[in-house]
């Protein structure tokens, strides 16, 4: 597979005796660009994803990090679903008129003892997996920052502010298991991810707890960032916080 991404695993320069890939390079920029549009709650954070995930596909590979690199192809899948469910969210508010409800949330506690849970069993499994193919040089790391990845976007597509704190979770690993794998872009990327996720946690946080108002996007619009308005009278499908 490694030969339908030889355009993009060119080396593009050679740093501290590291060698950097136009792949990793590329891909990790474009996912700091995700970090920063899902911060701006922007429609835009779902194609830049995609994007990114497919060059880093290619730089996974081309290191043998099967986890990450299955990673990447479930990124895809469940960015998809993110985009149409947060388009979905936008064009609702927009159809309201001004002060559509478009929302970010905590989730329950229920919820967030099935997304433990889920990265709990999930990360045990895909381990074992891991192992068992030799798909990988590290299992369980990979495996966790895999299953945190999956966890990570899917909150996001639901719009639960917890999604930064399982971003913080998959950085703690992601940043030693990226240098160890030869991989110092993505390494040093994570770090930058940490920031910004700081960044957007906070944000998140203050909007899902107060409820501010803001006008919706007119429809047709170009995807741009817009913020939440008064809560919805069935909280258990609020709208995210991120629109069209």
């Amino acid at each position: 597979m490694n030969h339908l991404f030889g355009w993009a695993d060119l080396v593009a320069f050679r740093l501290g005796g590291e060698t950097v890939r136009w792949s990793d390079l590329l891909g990790n920029l474009l996912g700091l660009a995700t970090v920063a549009l899902a911060l701006r709650r922007s429609l835009w954070t779902w194609p830049v994803q995609i994007t990114g995930a497919v060059l880093l596909l290619g730089a996974d590979m081309a290191v043998h990090l099967g986890g990450t690199a299955a990673r990447q192809l479930a990124v895809i899948a469940l960015a998809g679903y993110g985009w149409a469910r947060w388009r979905r969210a936008g064009d609702a508010a927009a159809a309201s008129g001004p002060g559509g409800a478009v929302r970010v949330r905590w989730a329950g506690w229920t919820q967030r003892a099935l997304l433990l849970a889920a990265i709990a069993a999930g990360t045990g499994a895909f381990a074992w997996l891991l192992s068992a193919t030799h798909s990988s040089w590290n299992p369980l790391p990979d495996a966790y920052i895999f299953i945190g990845t999956l966890a990570a976007t899917l909150a996001q597509g639901r719009g639960w502010v917890e999604f930064w704190l399982v971003w913080i979770a998959v950085d703690v690993v992601g940043v030693p298991l990226a240098f160890h794998s030869g991989l110092p872009v993505s390494g040093f990327t994570y770090v930058v991810y940490f920031a910004l996720v700081l960044a957007g946690l906070r944000q998140w946080a203050r909007l899902a707890g107060s409820g501010g108002d803001a006008a919706a996007p007119a429809p047709g619009s170009a995807p741009a960032s817009v913020t939440p308005s008064a809560a919805p009278t069935d909280t258990r499908t609020a709208a995210e916080g991120v629109h069209a």
